[in-house]
């Protein structure tokens, strides 16, 4: 039976079908991750406890302890380690200079654990305190991408440029000439995009200079092994947090106020740049789904003969690429006269554009929520545009913006 008008084969079934092998990816990827961390820390965990029990009953015989009284006393020293007790002489929790570092962990979504409210005004107000210091610090998190994307994408065309001129492609600027020269270098640069790849790799080895300068900084300082440094890095500055390991909590040290400006300066710097890293990688990421898809073609129940095929600027392993490009909506037609200019030219968008670009983008997506509920979807020939999660919001949105437009060749 031919597609009438209407066809479910669209965008939407597209997502969908990514969502879903997406999904079965993150829950194999799951399983494995657990049965290598069980393999690698189980044992230990069992030979730990052994040790534990050993030592609890040798302890409570040498000095004739009742067992349960020292049950009891070892869980009141476990309540007086949450509230920040320790044998060793720490730094204050809640002076003010610790409640500044704990507000850090809570903003940046850290949340390293070590202090954590006590009383009942305290969690109530951090419920409310970390609601909008999260949403201010990833608004913070997406501008400092999108800028660093603008930096990035200006860098690697200003070398591919330098490349292209080297080879002869390009025409060296002359004072008889350099009006020509200069608008000839112009229109064959229009439309160069960087390679997520290259951008992937830059940020790559900017995550392991930082981690590796930090590392430096906690061993000497901290007195950690430089692996356990490289290993609280990568926690902290992927705002995992678990709290084992945390720097500048004991009570002195020596150059104490350089090192904690120094500490904050490179917990600051790798968190940013792990961010970054890790939309990058979720495009990756999503062109190794669109790949899959081709692969697999799906076929469509409602439309024989039709295969769902990832969309425009899907970038693929090897040669299989898929260039189309249909404006749908009325609001893909504002996004497109207002941002490819600035696009193509690297300006860096203001606050303005950034939010009236999010709009843009929940406008989509709530138009295509309403066509799906309503039983109404959109045509075959109608094609959004797609440069990642289609409709991305936020950091997608943005990357999507910069980035995703690297199926054209160069």
């Amino acid at each position: 039976m031919a597609c009438r008008g209407a066809c479910c084969c669209g965008p939407v079934n597209e997502d969908n079908a990514r969502f879903i092998m997406l999904l079965l990816l993150i829950i194999l990827y799951l399983l494995c991750g657990a049965a290598v961390f069980s393999a690698l820390e189980h044992p230990k965990e069992k030979q730990a406890k052994e040790k534990w029990a050993q030592r609890f009953e040798l302890f409570s015989q040498k000095y004739n302890l009742n067992r349960s009284d020292l049950e009891k006393f070892l869980r009141h020293y476990e309540e007086a380690n949450m509230a920040g007790i320790r044998v060793d002489t720490l730094r204050p929790r809640w002076d003010f200079t610790g409640a500044l570092y704990f507000v850090g962990t809570v903003v940046s979504t850290i949340g390293f654990g070590m202090t954590t409210p006590a009383t009942v005004g305290g969690k109530i107000f951090l419920i409310f305190y970390g609601l909008i210091g999260c949403a201010a610090t990833i608004l913070f998190f997406n501008l400092f991408l999108e800028r660093m994307i603008t930096v990035l994408a200006f860098v690697l065309k200003s070398c591919h440029e330098v490349q292209r001129r080297r080879k002869g492609v390009l025409p060296h600027d002359s004072r008889q000439d350099s009006s020509n020269a200069r608008l000839n270098s112009e229109d064959s640069l229009a439309g160069w995009k960087p390679s997520v790849y290259c951008v992937m790799l830059i940020l790559c080895v900017a995550a392991i200079i930082i981690s590796c300068c930090a590392s430096a900084m906690y061993s000497s300082i901290e007195g950690w092994g430089y692996l356990d440094s490289l290993y609280f890095c990568f926690v902290a500055f992927s705002t995992i947090g678990f709290g084992d390991m945390v720097s500048t909590q004991r009570a002195s040290y020596e150059n104490q106020t350089v090192y904690r400006i120094g500490n904050f300066v490179f917990i600051l710097m790798g968190v940013c740049c792990i961010y970054s890293l890790f939309n990058v990688i979720s495009i990756v990421i999503k062109q190794v789904l669109n790949w899959l898809l081709k692969k697999l073609e799906i076929p469509c129940r409602h439309c024989p003969g039709r295969s769902l095929r990832p969309r425009r600027n899907a970038v693929m392993p090897g040669h299989v690429r898929t260039r189309v490009r249909n404006i749908s909506i009325d609001t893909d037609a504002v996004n497109d006269s207002e941002t490819d200019g600035r696009r193509m030219s690297g300006e860096m968008i203001s606050m303005r554009d950034f939010l009236a670009a999010n709009k843009v983008n929940l406008a989509i997506m709530q138009k295509q929520l309403s066509e799906t509920a309503n039983g109404h979807p959109r045509p075959c020939g109608s094609t959004n545009r797609h440069n990642g999660f289609s409709g991305g919001v936020g950091a997608l949105g943005i990357m999507n913006n910069r980035l995703a437009e690297t199926s054209v060749d160069r």
